[in-house]
């Protein structure tokens, strides 16, 4: 049997707009493939010509949001080709549904009178609570105690904490107020936990909340803290605990008693008693006043020194004229991997403290200082101080060969509007460290304004990954991404406090000679790692006060939009300084002639390159309008 056309469809005009969003969602893989497809299948198989697309609710695979968006775009075809709008059908559609195909018929429309058919009564199942979610972790810490005991909202919040990703006192989003605690109410409409005493509040476990949690604990779930979990250990406690909800809606009574009946179960003796958690000391923080904006201008106080710790040097033209060293042997146990944070990572201007304290709860000790570059980076500390100066390299801390860029999906919106997401990552390669970390925090967003940029996103996302060699990492929140800096401190403790480290003495660096010299090193040397210290990487990487002319003309071009750093380095091999640019631009001459020689100059001059250094003719004319005017 021949297909049919789009053209033979009773709704051409309908069918077209379904395939373009079809179409769109399969070129942007977005999980509306499957929802347009069976639109687009249903819609095209009806033999029904429908005057209004709100009558297509009653077809397969369309809802109301589908048909809305159908009569938006009518609207607007209607209103471009001087057409009257049909008018919005009846509630009833009777007639229309006894000829649309039943196997058309979207689910619980009656084919006769258009009423909704009655669902089939399906079994209730019962309530469980995802793994550590913050439900999960109230039923966890009250079953750690008498069922009937109970605890009071502060000593049920310390007691669940360990158990839950989330927080039972901050929002994870700092736009809204929900937080762990929330799930109580879901709790207590479900009946597995209830509220005794006054005027102190106490939360106990209901008979079926008790079964429901011993049923749990019984099972191979990770202890508390613990951020993994197998497949089966998840499913065994969720079957196991389902089982104990339907036991106990069966066994308890009537009434509902919620006395303590004075006796123990025999499982309570073999389960950890409550005992509030010790929290590793409060991290080094240094303390601010002010608002954002002293953030902003904050004084390094105690860092001032580090600017001039390395010299400009001269420049290298051959690996040959690189200096010749023998490194500073750090051996393991002589110090340990720490984490720093910038002073700017914080989670909101009345909680400047949440990312320290959450990583102090998850046993990381965190420093706190005005980084030059990054979000976050891992440092050696000698345990001896004064050893690493005496031998040679100021201080008392080893920068590691990993840093991390954290950017919410707001802000990276913003540094790409701005450019200043290309001027950050032309300043992570010039750092000359190799593992760089760029975690996205996938906030929630209005859609239309995300849609305006989600192609620019996914650009500079593939960019970052594919170009730079960057390693992407997604989290949904603040807490996933506190989670993730402190399983990748242990990762790194266990692999660096176990063997040497090899620093680079600061007398024999140059911020001519550092980048050559690390390249070299990995080149000859790729089984050992070289490190500098703290204090030279803050010289090298300060944004203005180490600034050689040359970084300084790159950040003047790269002010131009479009102009990136690969492109901006191409440019400054040709002219060397701003001042050469601009004699270039006045030789071109005067009037119209010199006005289009100027117009093209640098896309003429750079004319051999290809990819994504070309530069293209909008580009040089929009470069001449800075620089040759």
């Amino acid at each position: 049997m021949p297909t049919q056309s789009d053209e033979d469809c009773a709704n051409p005009l309908l069918l077209k707009w379904v395939k373009e969003w079809w179409d769109m969602a399969r070129e942007r893989n977005t999980k509306g493939i499957i929802t347009y497809k069976h639109a687009y299948d249903s819609l095209k198989a009806c033999p029904i010509a429908f005057e209004h697309p709100a009558s297509l609710v009653q077809l397969r695979g369309f809802g109301p949001k589908l048909c809305e968006r159908l009569t938006e775009k009518l609207r607007q075809y209607c209103e471009e080709n001087g057409l009257p709008m049909p008018p919005h059908p009846m509630t009833k559609r009777k007639r229309d549904q006894r000829t649309v195909p039943p196997d058309l018929l979207n689910d619980g429309i009656d084919q006769d009178d258009g009423a909704p058919q009655p669902k089939k009564q399906r079994k209730q199942r019962a309530y469980v609570p995802a793994y550590r979610s913050g439900a999960y972790a109230i039923l966890m810490a009250l079953s750690g105690i008498d069922q009937h005991a109970g605890m009071t909202k502060s000593q049920l919040i310390e007691a669940a904490q360990p158990y839950c990703d989330a927080s039972f006192t901050t929002p994870s989003d700092p736009t809204k107020f929900y937080t762990a605690w929330n799930s109580m109410k879901v709790l207590q409409q479900k009946e597995l936990v209830y509220e005794k005493g006054r005027p102190l509040k106490k939360y106990c476990l209901t008979d079926e909340g008790w079964e429901i949690a011993m049923k749990i604990r019984e099972t191979d779930v990770p202890k508390a803290g613990s951020n993994g979990t197998s497949a089966g250990a998840t499913s065994t406690a969720t079957s196991s605990a389902a089982a104990a909800s339907t036991s106990a809606k069966a066994t308890a009574s009537s009434s509902k008693s919620l006395s303590n009946s004075g006796r123990t179960p025999a499982v309570l003796s073999t389960l950890p008693k409550y005992e509030p958690p010790t929290l590793p000391p409060k991290p080094e923080v240094i303390d601010l006043d002010g608002d954002d904006e002293d953030i902003r201008s904050v004084k390094k106080e105690g860092m001032s020194e580090y600017f001039n710790v390395v010299k400009n040097g001269t420049t290298v033209p051959t690996d040959s004229e690189l200096p010749r060293f023998t490194p500073i042997r750090l051996m393991p146990g002589t110090f340990t991997v720490e984490l720093l944070l910038d002073v700017r990572e914080i989670r909101a201007v009345s909680d400047r403290d949440y990312m320290q304290q959450e990583l102090a709860k998850l046993g990381v000790k965190t420093t706190v200082r005005s980084l030059e570059l990054g979000d976050a980076l891992w440092i050696a500390r000698c345990k001896q101080p004064g050893w690493l100066s005496r031998e040679g390299a100021e201080g008392d801390e080893v920068v590691l060969d990993w840093i991390v860029e954290r950017k919410r999906l707001d802000d990276l919106i913003e540094s790409i509007k701005d450019g200043r997401f290309h001027e950050q990552k032309f300043r992570l390669r010039r750092s000359g460290i190799q593992n760089v970390i760029y975690i996205v925090e996938e906030i929630t967003m209005d859609p239309t304004h995300f849609q305006k940029y989600e192609e620019a996103v996914e650009s500079a996302i593939a960019s970052m990954q594919v170009v730079n060699g960057y390693f992407l990492k997604r989290t949904q929140k603040m807490d996933e991404t506190i989670r993730y800096l402190a399983d990748m401190t242990k990762m790194l403790k266990q692999l660096y406090e176990s063997k040497p480290l090899h620093v680079i003495p600061t007398a024999v660096l140059t911020t001519k000679n550092y980048l050559p010299l690390m390249k070299h090193l990995r080149q000859t040397q790729p089984s050992l790692s070289h490190h500098i210290s703290y204090p030279a990487f803050m010289s090298l990487a300060s944004k203005s006060e180490n600034m050689m002319l040359r970084d300084l003309f790159l950040k003047m071009l790269m002010c131009t939009k479009g102009l990136t750093g690969e492109k901006a380095i191409e440019i400054q091999k040709v002219w060397k300084t701003p001042y050469n640019f601009v004699k270039a631009f006045e030789r071109c001459g005067q009037g119209e002639d010199g006005k289009q020689r100027r117009e093209e100059m640098v896309m003429t001059r750079l004319s051999h390159l290809v990819g994504r250094k070309k530069i293209s003719k909008g580009l040089s004319q929009m470069i001449s309008a800075t620089w040759g005017e």
